[in-house]
């Protein structure tokens, strides 16, 4: 029997309304939370109109455009959420559109894989979902691919609507302070380097780095991260512990969490290594998760949450980095940049569930609100946004001119929550990072 979907009603309306408004194919993404017993879709949203669209055949899907759109909507996905496949609204027979359904998945996947610091688990789902809706008969032709295996052939899948599928769905939130140093290659300088740095997806960065001393850069931390302790509420419950709540209709329970990390002890502090350069990025973030109803534990929310941690700090980090790519000359020798802050929105006006967006300093709530419908279709008003998790960031002048060699750039400061989260720190590190730096050191 191959995998069940059990998919929120909101989303067979928005599939509808493709269906009706459609002059031509209409391709977009399925978002939701595996788990290894069913998946569950909460939204849906199409691809963006491209403004010069290619000049291949009308009728064939853009997949560089299709696989950009996952790439920017998976960053405003928080922990637990992600993008489970993709669907396409055509009259073209289902099974006719079965290899351009499995070309998407299997490039939608390797583009947004290639921004993760992290590794897929023994335990989670390989299986992406391919949806065909004919607009005509409003019937869905649901198959699943196994991204692991590259010759993978679509396998039927069961796909059922459902009311309030994440209306209990419980969350997991924490502050987690940071302060960590990413080397730039010695052959190599600039912001050019910084972006190698960051983007070098996981699978390469040990050739990339074979003839130089190992800098894997947040990956390190990462991995520190990823084998910290993880407190619920003020307790280290068992990986197998049943998280109470959530496991009743309309029921749901918010865990503060609490992330401890202890640095690495293999890395000498004392070892002296050739670089360019260094980025350093300290200061502190809001990380929030969601968990499923169907009897999550507590592994699962600690696997979640320390994922959003590390997925959270790397794309504001990767998001700089490409604005001050395309800069003009006189930003790009700026002494000090600003960091983009957090910003949640729910996705439906009573659910829990909420998605994010970055906002600059010199950005607005109505360029959060353009982006979210043009990303995520979501007609977000600013007053639906939550901006209170994390405060703008100032720039401390007393803390630049101690610093005179370097380059400041700030992460937003979380507001005061129960549990402060510790990361390759110490308390007195994290107490006086409250201006929330990011550093590039010229060697």
């Amino acid at each position: 029997m191959g995998r069940s979907y059990i998919v929120e009603e909101a989303v067979e309306g928005y599939l509808t309304r493709q269906c009706e408004q459609q002059a031509g194919p209409v391709t977009g993404l399925l978002i939701g939370q595996s788990s290894t017993q069913r998946e569950f879709v909460v939204m849906a949203t199409r691809t963006p109109q491209r403004e010069e669209p290619p000049a291949a055949a009308a009728d064939s899907p853009d997949k560089e455009w299709v696989t950009e759109h996952a790439r920017q909507v998976s960053r405003m996905l928080p922990g637990g959420l992600s993008v489970l496949g993709v669907f396409i609204v055509t009259d073209v027979d289902a099974k006719d559109t079965l290899t351009t359904l499995r070309q998407l998945v299997f490039a939608v996947e390797k583009l947004i894989s290639s921004e993760r610091l992290w590794s897929l688990a023994d335990d989670d789902v390989a299986d992406c979902v391919a949806l065909h809706v004919n607009p005509k008969t409003r019937k869905t032709f649901c198959r699943t691919f196994d991204i692991k295996d590259p010759k993978s052939v679509a396998k039927p899948a069961d796909w059922r609507y459902q009311a309030g599928v994440s209306s209990s769905w419980s969350s997991v939130s924490c502050s987690l302070s940071v302060d960590l140093l990413v080397p730039l290659p010695d052959d190599s300088t600039g912001l050019e380097a910084m972006d190698t740095c960051l983007k070098v997806p996981s699978h390469q960065k040990q050739n990339y780095f074979s003839r130089r001393p190992k800098r894997e850069g947040l990956r390190v931390w990462a991995r520190q991260l990823e084998g910290g302790v993880c407190l619920l509420n003020g307790r280290k419950l068992a990986e197998d512990c049943e998280l109470a709540g959530g496991q009743k209709r309309n029921v749901r329970q918010a865990y503060t969490a609490q992330l401890l990390v202890t640095p690495d002890e293999r890395r000498s502090p004392d070892a002296v290594r050739r670089c360019g350069g260094g980025l350093r990025l300290r200061g502190a973030v809001h990380s929030r998760a969601y968990l499923h109803s169907n009897k999550p534990k507590a592994k699962l929310a600690e696997k979640l949450l320390k994922r959003d941690a590390v997925s959270t700090v790397a794309t504001r980090a990767q998001m700089l980095l490409e604005e001050l790519l395309t800069a003009d000359g006189e930003s790009r020798h700026q002494r000090e940049f600003c960091l983009p802050r957090r910003v949640f929105c729910p996705v439906t006006a009573s659910g829990p569930v909420c998605v994010c967006d970055y906002l600059f300093g010199d950005e607005g709530l109505a360029e959060v609100t353009d982006r979210l419908k043009e990303m995520l279709d979501i007609d977000a008003q600013e007053g639906d946004l939550d901006t209170r998790q994390e405060t703008p960031a100032e720039v401390r002048e007393r803390e630049a001119a101690a610093e005179p060699t370097e380059e400041a750039i700030e992460a937003p400061e979380p507001k005061k929550s129960s549990y402060i989260g510790v990361a390759m720190t110490t308390v007195v590190a994290l107490l006086a990072a409250a201006a929330s730096m990011l550093y590039v050191n010229d060697v």
